[in-house]
């Protein structure tokens, strides 16, 4: 059996995981702690998902307050977030999405958005564009 790595090599999104789920939590509660602990209503349970996915890395507010909810060391966490910016969010995330193309394929050009055609109009819009015609 492989033991887990130790607390100061790991990186954020693991330990953040662990610690949660060491106390039974789901990422909605372990927002909802937050909340109530920092005094602000705006943290969601998408936003402790991109933290354990090391989408993204708490700053230095939320990193203080994950440390008190989790009762984790400060410096632990801080360590393992600079771990994770260091390491860049290819290292545990991959792509991010599950079956997105890693780049836009070529050949495409501008911003998706559609092209007038003569007379004023675009293409597609389905039944309202129709209605409206």
């Amino acid at each position: 059996m492989i033991s887990p790595a130790p607390p100061y090599r790991t990186q954020l999104g693991p330990l953040l995981v662990r610690h949660r789920l060491a106390r039974g939590w789901s990422q909605r509660r372990a927002a909802a702690e937050l909340c109530a602990a920092a005094g602000v209503a705006t943290l969601s349970r998408h936003e402790v998902s991109r933290w354990e996915r090391q989408r993204r890395v708490p700053g230095g507010f939320w990193l203080g307050w994950l440390a008190v909810v989790l009762d984790v060391p400060p410096m632990v966490l801080a360590e393992a977030a600079a771990r994770t910016r260091r390491t860049g969010p290819s290292a545990v995330g991959g792509s991010g999405r599950r079956g997105a193309p890693a780049a836009r394929p070529a050949g495409r050009a501008g911003g998706g958005r559609a092209r007038p055609r003569p007379g004023g109009t675009t293409r597609g819009g389905g039944a309202r564009a129709a209605a409206n015609r």
